[in-house]
């Protein structure tokens, strides 16, 4: 098996947050001769396919998504409905396993790639197919939330519980808040689909499985991933980074128009991903206070809730008094490229893995506004562990920041006499100079295959 290629069936959770950074594991793969059939909701076909770099070798397989009560018709992934709808949506994952498995006895992969469905395994058991959960959530989160020692099956789990990590996680400086430990304890216990709490679905999915893959380096997050492997007692890999190189079309004309007029380094790139929608009060607060600043600015968000259009939502007087310094946009932006341009300096981030993956390659010095779930772990990892953001400071009962918060932490990267925004500036170049070390990806994949082969 050593000379030859692997084949390996893919089904991440629906949602764009996962599709996408599992092609680009696929496309990694492919590069290396294997071959990839990847199952995908059959509507979000045509918004992934542009990322395929080896058609030749990774075949989207369009999975029709069964109707389940309350969810709207046609909806697919979790971009198509409300965060509380989320588990209806795995509802109509789990409810297509009879067409999975007639999938995999047709093709007969070597492997098959997971993270939310949690049946594969003994499905794939039966089979003779390797289960593998790739995990685009970082394994800090994993370790410190939905660690066996926790024993939430048995005892439930509150918020009290999360402000304390588990028995034998790694020193760290991850601490929750208040309300985050009560967010985080709530989404954590909650039903997630076909009367399963999600963390009943991640242990079985952890523990049933027969490796675990991470989307980070040994370097960043070695030792939770270990930790991980102790408490499940299964192998861990590590696959790197698993940033995608940057796209060879150049940046559209409206946007370099747009960017090219402000001085290099400058502009505050502010996006939160393809879900997040903020209270109109945040919203607002967040923009002020990049108005505070002075600094030029692009705001690439969706429309706040209750707002059909983000300049609706915005403050009176705010677009009058930043002529040609704010630019708003509601839709998509090639995030990739705007994060590259010479004038962009700054990148408020909500802190998902795809986006710091894509920040900590290029020179934007990061500001971290993490809302839900992983991304609070994800920016005490950024800020604490590594120091190469800073967090904007929120009220530790309530969560809410202000505008003054906003412009605190961007001011403490734009003033080199700060203390904290040199540290953090030095170590930011540093990561990314060890991530874009020549070899470095070449080496993790190598390894990632390699460990991979060892279980065929």
């Amino acid at each position: 098996m050593a000379d030859r290629s692997f084949h390996i069936a893919m089904y991440p959770w629906f949602a764009l947050g996962h599709i996408t950074p599992y092609v680009h594991m696929a496309n990694k793969l492919a590069e290396r001769g294997h071959k990839i059939s990847f199952f995908l909701p059959a509507k979000t076909q045509h918004k992934v396919e542009a990322f395929n770099l080896h058609p030749h070798l990774i075949t989207f397989i369009p999975i029709e998504v069964p109707h389940v009560e309350g969810l709207p018709l046609g909806a697919e992934t979790t971009n198509d409905v409300p965060f509380p709808l989320h588990p209806l949506i795995m509802t109509a994952m789990d409810l297509t396993e009879p067409d999975i498995e007639a999938y995999l006895r047709q093709l007969k992969p070597h492997f098959a790639f997971y993270d939310f469905t949690c049946w594969l395994p003994a499905l794939t058991r039966r089979l003779g197919i390797k289960s593998v959960v790739y995990c685009i959530i970082s394994s800090a989160t994993i370790g410190y939330l939905l660690s066996p020692a926790r024993k939430t099956l048995e005892k439930g789990m509150t918020g009290s519980d999360l402000l304390e990590p588990p028995q034998g996680f790694p020193s760290s400086s991850i601490r929750l808040r208040a309300h985050e430990a009560q967010a985080l304890a709530a989404v954590t216990t909650m039903d997630y689909g076909s009367g399963l709490s999600f963390v009943e679905r991640q242990l079985m999915s952890l523990s049933d499985c027969d490796i675990i893959g991470f989307k980070t380096c040994r370097e960043i997050e070695g030792p939770y991933g270990e930790y991980i492997g102790s408490q499940f007692g299964k192998p861990v890999i590590f696959a790197g980074s698993v940033v995608p190189n940057p796209p060879k079309i150049a940046l559209e004309k409206q946007w370099e128009k747009l960017l090219s007029k402000f001085q290099p380094k400058t502009v505050i790139f502010c996006a939160f991903g393809s879900e997040c929608v903020l209270k109109k009060d945040r919203f607002q607060e967040l923009v002020l206070g990049l108005e505070l600043t002075g600094l030029p600015f692009l705001v690439a968000l969706k429309p706040p809730m209750g707002a059909e259009t983000i300049e609706s939502a915005l403050p009176e007087g705010f677009q009058e008094r930043l002529e040609g310094r704010g630019i708003l946009y509601g839709g998509w932006v090639p995030q990739q490229l705007i994060l590259r341009h010479r004038s962009v300096g700054y990148f408020v981030t909500h802190c998902g893995s795809g986006s710091l993956a894509e920040a900590m390659v290029s020179d934007c010095q990061l500001v971290l506004l993490p809302h839900v779930g992983d991304q609070i772990i994800n920016a005490r990892l950024m800020a604490g562990d590594l120091k190469m953001g800073v967090e904007v400071e929120k009220g530790d009962e309530d969560g809410v920041f202000t505008k003054y918060d906003v412009c605190k932490a961007v001011r403490t990267l734009m003033d080199h006499a700060n203390e904290l925004g040199k540290e953090v500036r030095t170590n930011h170049a540093q990561w990314k100079e060890f991530l874009l070390k020549p070899g470095l990806e070449n080496s993790y994949m190598d390894d990632f295959v390699m460990q991979l082969h060892a279980l065929v």
